[in-house]
């Protein structure tokens, strides 16, 4: 059962990937920047309630943001180094 589920939701991702391009360049941008400024926002709560998870929902926020806005790929590229650096002298200070 859940792997015909996880087969179900990969086609679908793969669907919405594919076709997401073929979108009217004005749709395309009003999706992004309502979608992902609302996961911007739930996780900006998030980061003030503990029961929401804060933190993935900025990262998804800003990776919905990115495949619209220069701004949001340039700060999630940004993001994403500052994390594997931290990741790294996390690792270091383990061993």
């Amino acid at each position: 059962m859940l792997k015909l589920y996880n087969e179900t939701m990969r086609s679908r991702w793969r669907w919405i990937k594919s076709n997401w391009k073929r979108l009217p360049h004005p749709l395309r941008w009003v999706v992004a920047a309502v979608a992902g400024t609302s996961l911007v926002l739930a996780g900006l709560i998030g980061l003030i309630f503990p029961v929401i998870p804060g933190i993935p929902l900025l990262i998804a926020g800003m990776a919905v943001l990115a495949s619209e806005f220069a701004w949001a790929d340039s700060l999630l590229k940004e993001t994403k180094k500052q994390v594997d650096s931290a990741v790294k002298k996390i690792r270091k200070k383990k061993d």
